[in-house]
């Protein structure tokens, strides 16, 4: 990873270094169509042939058959398209997560607006504890909030800020105990790559990912997995050729399969960018190993925040995953957020600052190395104060 040659980087959860291997494959195959046509009868075997290996590839990861799977630009692309063409009705409720990303925030208000819905919110942002503790929180809320109108919950698998992880499967079993079960959304912008997936995908109606965070994929490309009864409710919004099962003269109806939601033109060799990053990863370990690496790095670094009086962990415990939050204690005199990511960087130390609550984060991957540690520790303990 070039990216990873001059500095000590923790932003794996705004986007992943891209690896020399993946960049090779990108230029390559960009090479090959330019070679090939770009638009003719010889290429279009070699396009066809990368976009169905990352299908199928991304199949295995998630969980689900290729045919629940479109090929989007990024997570909030992913859940808008097919949550848009679901049959909404004046008055029903969404159900959003107060931690949910803004982008998908947005989008979920100005559907509200336009279809006169409700807008009511999941309290998760306080479940600092366990994993257990919070998973217990979350159901017990969920119990007292669900409403006969409630039509969709939003959720993001591993919260973007405090790094919790969400009970996807446990969620999906309550809502299916409705009369009518509320669909639900996942955002796994912060899971695909960094934890165990597939049992949340499957279980959601709408799991959107991308491949440029935990994948360490190129930007730009994204999937999101839906379910089988939102095949069969939701129709497209945004529509272009891919939509159709045939490219004739607009009258050839839409793909049955996860596809309708996919619109038109695509960069294909980021396609095989992607490839290439998640062949790497496997070739790194099974997801449960990946996991129990990156936790272990996050655990590291939570306890050695412990160490540093002036900062406090947004969790009570180590990390289920690779986010780790933190804060400056009250009255201790550091700078702000964002001026001390400024400050690091001019260190060449790189994490995040965030608004929502107003924290640090720093994002353990399974290239951080103990070095990387021990100097963002260091850099932390070594700001000025007061």
């Amino acid at each position: 990873m070039p990216a990873l040659a001059n500095k000590v980087y923790f932003n794996y959860g705004g986007q992943g270094p891209l690896p020399t291997p993946s960049l090779d494959a990108i230029v390559a195959c960009w090479r090959t169509i330019q070679e090939l046509g770009p638009f003719t009868t010889a290429v279009w075997p070699a396009v066809e042939a990368t976009v169905a290996r990352l299908r199928q590839r991304l199949s295995q990861w998630l969980g689900v058959p290729t045919a629940r799977l479109s090929f989007t630009e990024n997570v909030t692309s992913g859940c808008v398209l097919p949550l848009w063409g679901l049959p909404w009705q004046e008055g029903d409720i969404l159900l959003l997560s107060d931690c949910e990303h803004p982008g998908v925030v947005a989008a979920c208000r100005e559907l509200a607006r336009r279809h006169r819905l409700a807008l009511q919110w999941l309290a998760v942002a306080d479940l600092r504890g366990s994993v257990d503790q919070a998973e217990t929180r979350l159901l017990e809320r969920l119990e007292q909030q669900l409403q006969p109108r409630t039509r969709l919950v939003v959720l993001s698998h591993l919260l973007w800020n405090t790094g919790q992880l969400m009970p996807i499967g446990r969620v999906a079993e309550r809502l299916a105990l409705q009369a009518t079960p509320p669909w639900l959304l996942v955002d796994g912008a912060q899971s695909l790559g960094s934890i165990p997936v597939a049992e949340a995908a499957a279980a959601a109606d709408i799991y959107a990912c991308t491949g440029h965070k935990w994948c360490c994929g190129p930007e730009g490309l994204g999937v999101v997995a839906v379910s089988e009864r939102l095949l069969a409710e939701a129709q497209p919004t945004l529509i272009g050729w891919r939509s159709l099962q045939q490219e004739t003269d607009g009258h050839g109806g839409f793909h049955a399969d996860g596809r309708r939601f996919e619109v038109a033109t695509s960069c294909i060799p980021l396609f095989a960018g992607l490839d290439c990053s998640l062949q790497l990863l496997e070739g790194a370990g099974s997801p449960v190993e990946r996991l129990a690496t990156i936790r272990r790095q996050a655990s590291s670094l939570w306890h050695g925040l412990q160490d540093i009086s002036a900062l406090e962990c947004l969790l009570s415990e180590p990390p289920p995953a690779g986010l780790v939050s933190f804060r400056a204690r009250p009255g201790s005199g550091l700078e702000s957020p964002a001026r001390l990511v400024e400050r690091l960087g001019g260190e060449a130390i790189w994490l995040r600052s965030l608004d929502e609550p107003s924290c640090l984060r720093a994002c353990t991957h399974i290239v951080t190395t103990a070095s990387d540690l021990d100097q963002l520790l260091a850099a932390l303990k070594a700001q000025p104060s007061g």
